[in-house]
């Protein structure tokens, strides 16, 4: 899994808030609805294999995107578009809510044989009936195919492999949901809005060692409607917006350095004034400046400080992946705590809850907000850990070892299959100090490990796990700031060069206090099914012993002629 605050080639995302206008008033049903219940009714009651196979669970999903990207590098414009496209999944089960095609095929490679099943169809965008029916006609033929054929091998496979140790059902009966909400729209004014972004990034013509740099406007307005044959009938809208500020450099011993910042919303109305991103971009400037000049820090073991953003990074990287769902019965997944339910996983002072409903945290948009998951089941808090003991996992509707029903958790990009995801992941703490202690408590326990400083990371960009037995169950979160506090009285020192490296176990047994200041990260995550966008919150945390490892570094000289900038500022 791979997840980050920066994703230049991630566009198409379902993000933000559940806006409408014409709040009280009954919504109309889109057209496509009708049109959509018709071929799924024909299809429950007509569809047939020879060996008489039927599918007993059908959902078709339609997602209908505007999508907006505006872009500029030292004032001049590099993109200004925007698209629409209207995309078809099919989810179709075949079996029964006990066995069905969906159950993992125990054998090197089955994962790849049934990507097929996986994917979109292009819809037309005017709605036009029949062109739509045969879409849907054409996609739901080639999924019950595809599903029948599945679940022959699956059959056969349980007869030939050793009995499973998670024999769960694999589909978990859930109410139906129905709401219709009124279509989303949300207009954009891109003239005015391609002349700010222009203005923002001539702050970077007078930047002659930064050598790359942007600044964009990326956002989007997404309808779904969704049916399936349990009687969930849903229609709703949201929207995410960003402004993503981006540069790079090349210090003078080869290392690439970067610095982004990004600034999300629900709605184009809710992003920041020009004052706020005016000082975003000059922040950016400012520390890829400093981290250009800052010295290597070498490998190191010792106690550190993660800033609340930094911390939920860490936070959802090697915990928030290893209580998903899905990975307890995967027979390829190293199972970190799939037999620990009413067991203590995390310090007795530490709460851990995912909640896709939350909309906001103190005023700020989160991106891991969402009404419904990919499944039709209403978002809900998932009370994971309570007082360091482990309750409960984030729950599709694929049940595992005793829990039998979906907490909401079910989420993927369209194309992708379904697996439970994280949403809103959000720590709490009894044993909350304030920063500075919290820093005073960093230095003595340096001093107690006869350390002459410990690390304190303010920026974190982003981080990987690796969760399955076939690799080292061990995380790699990547630091941007990261200062040396010393335990003498001299002041800290902002250093480069590093990656956070460890195994989960280990880091969860090691922290020591939390800071009394929580704050978010909004991102987005890549895993098995697809970019989600995620929030973590967290406040900061002291951690007894934190390992540290030398990044990749490149070995190419910065450019060797001056840039166009100097050349400019020189005249």
């Amino acid at each position: 899994m791979i997840c980050t605050r920066y994703s230049g080639l991630v566009l198409r995302v379902l993000l933000g808030a559940w806006v409408f206008s014409g709040a009280g008033f009954a919504a109309e049903e889109h057209p496509l609805l009708a049109v959509l219940q018709d071929e799924l009714t024909i299809s429950m009651e007509k569809l047939v294999a020879p060996d008489g196979s039927k599918p007993y669970f059908l959902q078709y999903v339609v997602t209908d995107e505007v999508e907006v990207g505006i872009s500029a590098t030292l004032g001049g414009l590099t993109r200004d578009d925007e698209q629409t496209s209207r995309l078809l999944d099919v989810d179709l089960r075949v079996g029964d809510y006990k066995l069905d095609n969906t159950r993992q095929i125990r054998d090197p490679g089955a994962y790849l044989s049934e990507a097929t099943v996986w994917g979109t169809e292009n819809l037309p965008l005017n709605g036009d009936p029949l062109t739509t029916r045969q879409a849907v006609w054409l996609r739901t033929d080639r999924a019950f195919k595809a599903a029948v054929k599945r679940l022959a091998q699956v059959k056969t496979n349980l007869k030939v492999k050793v009995e499973e140790e998670d024999p769960s059902d694999d589909f978990s009966k859930e109410k139906p949901s129905v709401q219709i909400q009124p279509w989303l729209t949300q207009p954009l004014d891109r003239a005015a809005w391609a002349d700010r972004i222009r203005n923002h990034a001539k702050r970077f013509r007078s930047q002659p060692k930064i050598f790359s740099s942007s600044v964009a406007l990326s956002g989007s307005s997404t309808n779904r409607l969704v049916l399936n044959s349990e009687g969930s009938r849903l229609q709703f809208g949201q929207g995410w917006w960003r402004i993503g500020i981006h540069a790079s450099t090349i210090a003078d011993d080869g290392m690439e350095l970067w610095q982004y910042n990004s600034l999300d919303a629900h709605t184009p109305d809710g992003l920041p004034d020009d004052n706020t991103i005016a000082k975003a971009v000059d922040r950016v400037i400012a520390d890829l400046l400093a981290l250009r000049d800052a010295p290597i820090v070498e490998p190191y073991t010792g106690p550190a400080i993660l800033l609340n953003r930094a911390s939920g990074v860490f936070f959802h990287e090697i915990f928030g992946h290893r209580i998903e769902g899905h990975r307890q019965k995967d027979v390829e997944e190293g199972q970190t705590f799939a037999k620990k339910l009413g067991q203590p996983v995390l310090p007795t002072f530490l709460t851990v809850v995912d909640d896709p409903s939350l909309r906001q945290f103190k005023g700020t948009d989160l991106n891991g907000f969402y009404p419904f998951d990919d499944e039709c089941v209403p978002s809900q808090p998932a009370r994971l850990v309570e007082d360091g003991i482990l309750k409960t996992f984030l729950m599709s509707r694929s049940p595992t070892r005793g829990i039998n029903f979906s907490n909401g958790h079910g989420r993927r990009q369209p194309g992708s299959h379904v697996v439970a995801r994280q949403g809103n992941l959000m720590l709490d703490s009894k044993n909350q100090v304030s920063f500075s202690r919290l820093r005073e408590m960093l230095i003595e326990e340096a001093r107690k490990q006869n350390k002459p400083f410990g690390l304190f990371f303010a920026d974190i960009s982003g981080g990987y796990t690796m969760t399955q037995r076939y690799e080292p169950q061990a995380f790699k979160v990547l630091p941007i700031m990261v200062y040396k506090v010393y335990v003498e009285d001299r002041p800290d020192e902002l250093v480069r060069g590093v990656d956070i490296v460890g195994t989960p176990l280990t880091c969860f047994s090691q922290i020591l206090a939390t800071g009394d200041d929580p704050d978010i990260f909004n991102g987005i995550c890549g895993a098995e099914s697809g970019m989600v966008p995620v929030s973590a919150i967290s406040p900061s945390i002291l951690v007894e012993q934190v390992e540290v490892e030398k990044k990749e570094k490149g070995q190419d000289r910065p450019p060797i002629l001056p840039s166009p900038i100097s050349l400019e500022a020189a005249k």
